[in-house]
């Protein structure tokens, strides 16, 4: 079934949009643990990168809640673009290639201009929502320094600020939810067809419009498991973030004709 557009009319060249029942993100998580079977040693190469490098952003932001807390919500703004080798070991998968880890990094030099295009978007909304809880911050303490331990105790144990917590969540889930729409299908469109940013991101957002209960469920289930893998001091990511990147591959492949 084709999402219908009058974007055509206007220029666009646009593919068709497929509407899948409300369960395939489970056939997606089921496929991207085969492209991790088929070709472990890139797949969890790219897991270990994004574990060790999120652990070591975050113990330098320890002591300033809210660096700790834009760098977990920041990793779901960016991750489209950090799964972008994934997406090419998926692809070479469908192939029957198994490319080394060094093989899947030409993708950013052949697809550079358009991934670091897009990188700046993603970037920007990152940079919006950091001062956004700076500010938020800076007056819960009255501008005062912020002893983060402190902090997240008394939200955590104590049920303090209660508003606040409930207000910075609700801003951050509707940012979340945007880029979400924007970037579903975005960055494996750029390194699958010869298309511009404007025309990938228009077609992440009829995806999302043609899908909203399938998408809806793939969304939590991605915040769901990288929660899971954070909980782990982020070594659970060395096995999730490759799945979830091979299977938002397999999103992309089925929504988009």
């Amino acid at each position: 079934m084709r999402f219908s557009s009058d974007a055509r009319d206007r220029g666009f060249d646009l593919p068709g949009i497929r509407a899948l029942p409300p369960t395939r993100p489970f056939a997606w998580l089921r496929a991207g643990w085969q492209d991790l079977r088929y070709n472990p040693l890139p797949s969890l190469a790219y897991g270990l990168l994004f574990a060790l490098g999120g652990d070591l952003i975050l113990l330098a932001a320890l002591d300033h809640p809210h660096l700790l807390t834009v760098a977990v919500t920041g990793f779901f703004l960016l991750a489209p673009l950090l799964a972008a080798g994934l997406y090419e070991l998926s692809r070479a998968h469908a192939e029957g290639r198994r490319p080394l880890f060094i093989d899947s990094l030409r993708i950013f030099r052949r697809h550079g201009e358009s991934l670091a295009l897009f990188g700046l978007l993603l970037g920007l909304a990152a940079l919006i929502w950091e001062r956004f809880s700076a500010i938020a911050f800076a007056l819960l303490t009255g501008g005062g320094a912020i002893d983060g331990s402190v902090l997240l105790t008394d939200i955590v144990l104590h049920g303090e600020h209660g508003l606040f917590v409930a207000t910075w969540f609700a801003l951050g889930g509707l940012l979340a939810a945007f880029v979400f729409c924007l970037s579903v299908v975005s960055v494996p469109m750029l390194l699958d067809r010869d298309c511009d940013i404007a025309t990938a991101m228009l077609t992440s957002l009829r995806a999302t419009l043609a899908n909203p209960l399938p998408l809806l469920l793939w969304a939590s289930l991605i915040v769901t498991l990288t929660l899971a893998g954070f909980a782990t001091l982020l070594f659970g990511l060395v096995l999730i973030l490759p799945i979830l990147g091979h299977a938002s591959w397999h999103a992309y492949r089925e929504l988009v004709e």
